[in-house]
């Protein structure tokens, strides 16, 4: 089947309102993301950070004992606490 004179002055064009859809669509400002973050949230952030110090020096003393051999795992701990899942 063959189509002439698509560009017409009458000729429809099923497609011609999803086109100017889109070109408009385009021409508007994009809308950005916002996040709020809740006053209980910036607490527990500010919390964690003075905690977190704490925790950095654990990690560091762990750190040095391991690099220095001095670190002792105990091995009944470690099968307490895999034998549950184990035994799924």
């Amino acid at each position: 089947m063959k189509i002439n004179q698509t560009h017409r002055i009458n000729a429809v064009n099923p497609y011609q309102k999803q086109n100017d859809l889109q070109a408009g669509t385009a021409s508007r400002k994009r809308k950005t993301d916002e996040v709020q973050i809740s006053a209980e949230a910036q607490e527990m952030l500010s919390v964690s950070r003075v905690s977190n110090t704490d925790r950095s020096q654990l990690i560091d003393n762990l750190k040095q004992s391991v690099s220095s051999g001095t670190y002792h795992v105990e091995s009944g701990k470690i099968a307490e606490k895999l034998l549950p899942f184990l035994k799924n």
